[in-house]
């Protein structure tokens, strides 16, 4: 199976989706974080008509989620770009298609979110709650639910690289994903 990362510079449901066989590529303008050949450093919308077998978008949540709702004032370009993005990306000619997202203004603007998934479900022990929009994919089973549930991401601490450390897929959830939408019909 064909498999699109978009918005992924991390590799881990690239590489989730290569363990298993799959022809996994990720995108994003930024380089591979783990210097993968299977990673495109490009616009992914550059890649959208390629005759993907199924997509996992990751777009940027700068201007999207709840999180940063009280830096939105002034941004309604910005956010109104993010959405349209979005769009564009839920819309792609990919029969299967998953959309990540933290809760926030995707889920009034365009469409509430299909599943919210947790970490602490898939072998993690933390809370974070995550948005799935999809299409032509069933929901997402929980694999491994843990205790311990810790918010480590809502407390990290500010720096550089906070956005980044924020952002990556944690490996439990990735593994689900090419491991129940990665079978083939």
């Amino acid at each position: 199976m064909r498999v699109l990362v978009g918005c992924e510079f991390s590799g881990a449901a690239r590489e989730a989706f290569r363990s298993l066989g799959h022809d996994a590529w990720s995108c994003d303008l930024l380089p591979a974080e783990d210097g993968s050949r299977y990673h495109l450093q490009c616009d992914v919308e550059t890649l959208l008509d390629d005759g993907w077998d199924i997509a996992i978008f990751h777009p940027p949540c700068t201007y999207l989620a709840s999180s940063g709702a009280r830096w939105w004032s002034g941004r309604q370009e910005e956010q109104a770009d993010a959405l349209a993005f979005v769009r564009l990306l839920l819309d792609a000619p990919i029969p299967r298609i998953a959309l990540e997202n933290p809760i926030g203004r995707i889920s009034t603007a365009i469409r509430k979110p299909d599943q919210i998934i947790q970490p602490w479900q898939f072998g993690h022990g933390e809370t974070k709650a995550t948005c799935l929009w999809l299409k032509g994919l069933a929901l997402l089973r929980p694999t491994e639910i843990v205790d311990g549930r810790e918010a480590r991401i809502h407390k990290m601490a500010p720096g550089p690289h906070r956005w980044k450390n924020r952002s990556r897929t944690y490996t439990g959830i990735a593994a689900a994903m090419a491991f129940q939408w990665g079978e083939t019909d």
